[in-house]
């Protein structure tokens, strides 16, 4: 056994194990951070394959960002996780059959699953050969040509969860005083302003 196939051994364990403790997890904080590990062991993975730019943006993107926000939402919501997982065992036989349903799915799947004569050639010609062009210019012109469209539709998708984080976050506390800047701009003078007539040896 090569080094390279250890090493992708290595990283492929790694991420079934940490994708297993995201779901098994009974803290939410340490769920985001076995995320985190699944999504560093899969960027070693895209690095063995050749593609380093796909690997960059995974720990970035989603890794420095996506996680990372996921992460301080989890932390920053006061949810009492106990009321949660009380409401949740009433729908668990629901959740097993449905669970149940895709596993069978999966193995009808699966055990009709054979290759298209034409998958190697399909595979091959998705990009050009890496002395022709490199790989990060490949998939921009794929990116930006092809699916621009869905490349648009992912960052709305993102824009959407971004609201979502801050809305989810955001309390309105009547406790504290808020600016309004439309009243400060459309008050008038006139009423803002009262003259006392403040005699001598009187204070107001």
């Amino acid at each position: 056994m090569s080094v390279a196939e250890l090493i992708f051994y290595l990283f492929a364990i790694v991420v079934v194990a940490s994708g297993f403790m995201v779901v098994v997890s009974r803290n939410p904080v340490h769920s985001v951070l076995w995320l985190i590990l699944a999504f560093l062991s899969s960027a070693g993975l895209f690095i063995l394959m050749g593609a380093e730019f796909v690997a960059m943006l995974l720990v970035i993107v989603y890794v420095g960002a996506v996680a990372v926000l996921f992460l301080f939402v989890v932390m920053m919501l006061d949810v009492d996780f106990s009321e949660l997982k009380a409401g949740m065992a009433r729908y668990l036989p629901v959740a097993l059959l449905i669970g149940l349903v895709l596993l069978m799915e999966m193995g009808l799947v699966f055990g009709d699953w054979h290759y298209a004569e034409t998958a190697e050639g399909a595979r091959a010609a998705v990009t050009p050969a890496v002395a022709e062009m490199h790989n990060t210019t490949a998939l921009g012109q794929i990116l930006y040509t092809q699916y621009i469209y869905l490349f648009q539709a992912a960052g709305l998708i993102l824009l959407v969860a971004m609201i979502g984080a801050i809305v989810l976050t955001l309390r309105h506390r009547t406790d504290i005083k808020r600016q309004d800047i439309l009243s400060q701009i459309y008050r008038d003078p006139a009423k803002a302003m009262e003259l006392k007539d403040v005699k001598p040896g009187q204070g107001l």
